[in-house]
């Protein structure tokens, strides 16, 4: 009878336990119907940082959604990966995807803590948190954690160990905006993972269970004990001696935090250019998730020389017209530090700080400099103070009686260091004249250097790219091109006098005039250029035909569409500086075409090369060795659009700019430099674009609503000094090298002011480059005035002088 029972008994058993069974079964089966395939994390290309790097190789800037740098598990140290096992998953190289001890380990435990308030803990293994974190939720429910265990099964066999830890290792988020242990390594402590140490490793490790608990700045006590547990774990799986366990912990934590973005100095413009071209080729998705390593043009000195040039021409321009005051007024109650803490700094001015008057006397004022802020953004607790002595705001009490009428307390301004005067500093504000800069290679088009304003913090908006103004004069060299290039020479003399155009459609009368609102009579294309006569070139455009000028402007890249009327011949459509650059580039590389370039090179993230500046053929640069073959050959297949001895010419010209003209300031450079000046109507533009055989420089200075800067700020005044310094420092350590004269030109002494032969002891007398086949002229035929028959004039120079300048004289 009793053994019946208990038959009985265990058959119920045996059918509940089957229909127990049964039913899990049924519930697995329905969890894995859905389940997505393991398969695709042999395809995963996670999101990857895009880099772009300066033509030298420096990081200036990388972009991203999610600040990650993937490594393959054979790049990863195995002092990492030892400490992420140790703190995560000690037994990963022998489980199957669930640590079947762990999980009951972290049952009875997690039993006892429910009965005692203690600490529960979990049980999942690597192999869990990849398929959480590639495949699943976040949500915390029983029928995710079963998936979760099933997946991991599967994960583990289809792929290795090393490729599951190569897929945690890179995906983890470890706080900081840094997934992966590589992103990490450089946003925690500025280094690469190879450069880790036991401890800082350790620390890495010790954030994938909650990377905002052990945050360093704002709970350094907790990132510590969580960093000497993972440590004492390490030493106990036999990663480490308990004396370098020890000494590991001993060490603090060492969080050196990068900034948020890497840096170069005075490179924010031409690295947001960068960035709109590349999401404007590739779009936003490969730009923040494709890992492209971009190469830029960029050089980094020149970029540095080129800032401070234009920072210090915008400066000067500024405080030239006096104080306006300070950046904000704020009470001081109690901690000055606080008070200017609270004011926004313009992050991209590194030689200047926010300060706060504290005190003012006849002999300067007393200052607080504001406080740094600490990796959690708090004001930091040292406070520095200074003076502004009388003597360096000098500029600032021109027109006004006292210190005291410029400065008051609670006055948050900007000053710098002065030079040779500990604790004094010098009064500055932000220029409301902006400008830009750009410095190009000739004979590649790759843009050396290029600032777009002066400050990138204050304003994004790009003057070198983004600004439409107007070129003034420096357009004229483009219109003497065309004349030099069809029958013109530099000896061609053109009628300086007045003129009327009648625009039609019912527009008055256009009576162009010079800058000195004179006239001067008969002069030749070098002189109109040098002096940057308006008359002259519009007469000469006029004797052309605009429609000519405007397609030379199409060919040079200088305008797409030029309007083919006269007054546009005076630059009056408006243009960028970077397509003025280069549009001078031409003329300074023998005429070639230019195509503007930023970028040399983009790869993806598999290192491909899907892109590169440089289409020129290279017959022979593959060669494996040398077996006594020529040298290999570049086919230049860049387009012809001027001709080599035109280029020349115009270059001669505009040195005689520099030399005679209205740029006689980059004299100063002391090396061969041509160029021309522009100032547009009523003083609103001030623009320099000059050259050396190999460097292209444009300046331009106006305020972003345009209004007169006043009167005589022209390019030369205002614009020329800030290239000029410019092409001192770039050309320092440069030879003097001269333009490169192209044969068949024949150099022939010239009056240069009647544009006939002349002996060449004679003042006045300058060698001018004749094409074959032309020469200086026999007579004197003048472009822009007429004999009855309406042919141009050909009078004797005398005659011509002396009705110049005879009483009752025509001019």
């Amino acid at each position: 009878m009793f053994l019946r029972l208990i038959g009985y008994l265990f058959g119920i058993g045996a059918v509940f336990f089957l229909v127990v069974a049964a039913g899990v079964a049924w519930y697995v089966s329905s969890l894995t119907g859905g389940l997505p395939s393991v398969e695709v994390l042999a395809k995963y290309e996670p999101p990857v940082t895009t880099r772009i790097h300066a033509a030298d190789g420096q990081l200036v800037a990388e972009y991203a959604r999610e600040r990650r740098l993937y490594l393959p598990i054979q790049a990863v140290p195995d002092r990492v990966k030892a400490a992420f096992i140790s703190a995560e998953d000690k037994n990963f190289y022998e489980h199957s995807g669930l640590d079947y001890y762990g999980i009951l380990r972290a049952g009875l435990q997690n039993i006892s803590a429910l009965s005692s308030n203690g600490r529960m803990i979990g049980a999942s293994t690597i192999t869990q948190q990849v398929a959480k974190n590639f495949l699943l939720t976040n949500e915390r429910t029983i029928d995710r954690k079963i998936k979760e265990a099933i997946l991991s099964l599967r994960i583990e066999q289809a792929n290795s160990k090393d490729k599951i830890l190569e897929l945690y290792l890179n995906e983890i988020f470890l706080g900081l905006g840094s997934y992966g242990v590589a992103a990490a390594s450089l946003s925690y402590f500025d280094k690469s993972v190879h450069e880790l140490t036991l401890a800082e490793a350790a620390y890495l490790a010790a954030l994938p269970k909650g990377p905002n608990n052990y945050n360093p700045f704002r709970y350094p006590d907790r990132a510590i004990e969580r960093r000497n547990w993972v440590i004492d774990r390490m030493v106990e799986n036999g990663y480490a001696t308990p004396d370098e366990g020890a000494a590991a912990k001993a060490q603090p934590l060492g969080v050196k935090q990068r900034t948020s973005q890497p840096h170069l100095f005075a490179a924010d413009y031409y690295v947001e250019e960068v960035r709109r071209q590349l999401m404007q080729i590739y779009g936003e998705k490969a730009l923040y998730e494709g890992g492209l390593s971009v190469r830029t043009s960029l050089d980094p000195g020149l970029q540095v020389i080129a800032r401070q040039a234009l920072m210090n021409g915008l400066v000067s321009f500024d405080e030239e017209r006096g104080w306006r005051g300070p950046v904000k007024n704020v009470p001081i109650s109690g901690d000055w530090g606080e008070a200017v803490g609270s004011v926004t700094a313009l992050s991209d001015i590194y030689e200047w700080r926010l300060a706060i008057v504290t005190e003012v006397s006849k002999d300067g004022a007393e200052i607080g400099l504001q406080p740094g802020r600490d990796g959690a953004g708090k004001l930091l607790a040292d406070r520095e103070t200074g003076t502004i002595p009388a003597s360096e705001m000098g500029w600032a009490l021109r027109g006004r009686k006292s210190v005291e009428s410029v400065l008051k307390v609670g006055d948050v301004v900007y000053v710098e260091a002065a030079d040779g005067k500990p604790g004094a500093f010098r009064l500055h504000q932000v220029p409301e004249i902006e400008g830009a800069m750009v410095v190009m290679d000739p004979h590649t088009g790759r843009v050396l250097a290029m600032d777009g304003g002066f400050s990138y913090a204050e304003s994004e908006f790009n003057r070198a790219t983004q600004a439409m103004r107007q070129p003034g004069s420096s357009f004229k060299p483009f219109v003497y091109a065309a004349a030099l290039d069809n029958g013109y020479t530099p000896s061609s003399v053109v009628m300086d006098a007045p003129i009327e155009i009648d625009p039609g459609f019912g527009q008055p009368i256009w009576r162009p005039e010079n800058y000195a609102q004179k006239f001067y009579g008969p002069s030749t294309l070098r002189t109109g250029i040098e002096q940057s006569r308006n008359v002259m070139t519009v007469r000469l455009a006029q004797d052309m035909g605009m429609p000519l000028v405007a397609e030379y402007a199409k060919r040079f890249g200088v305008y797409d569409n030029l309007g083919p009327f006269l007054p546009n011949a005076l630059g009056a459509s408006e243009t960028t500086v970077l397509k003025m650059v280069s549009g001078y580039s031409v003329f300074a590389n023998g005429g070639r075409q230019v195509r503007p370039t930023l970028i040399d090179r983009i790869q993806d993230r598999f290192g491909k090369t899907i892109y590169k500046h440089e289409d020129r053929i290279c017959e022979g640069c593959d060669a494996d060795s040398w077996k006594n073959q020529d040298e290999p050959a570049i086919t230049d297949n860049r387009e012809q659009v001027l001709d080599p001895m035109t280029a020349f010419q115009i270059t001669s010209m505009m040195e005689g700019v520099v030399q005679r003209g209205t740029a006689t300031v980059v004299k100063q450079v002391g090396k061969p430099i041509a160029g021309k000046t522009g100032t547009s109507n009523d003083y609103k533009d001030a623009w320099f674009i000059g050259y050396s055989p190999d460097l292209v420089v444009g300046v331009f200075l106006g305020y972003d609503n345009p209004r007169p800067m006043g009167r005589g700020e022209t390019g030369g005044q205002a614009a020329a000094p800030i290239a000029t310094e410019f092409f001192k420092l770039a050309l320092a350590d440069k030879p003097a090298i001269p333009f490169r004269m192209p044969e068949g030109l024949t150099l022939i002494p010239i009056d240069r002011k009647t544009g006939m032969r002349a002996n060449p002891d004679s003042p006045g007398t300058i060698l001018e480059a004749f094409k074959p086949g032309t020469g200086p002229p026999d007579t004197y035929s003048i472009i822009g005035q007429t004999d009855a028959n309406g042919q141009p004039l050909t009078v004797a120079p005398e005659a011509d002088r002396a009705v110049i300048s005879g009483t009752g004289g025509l001019y």
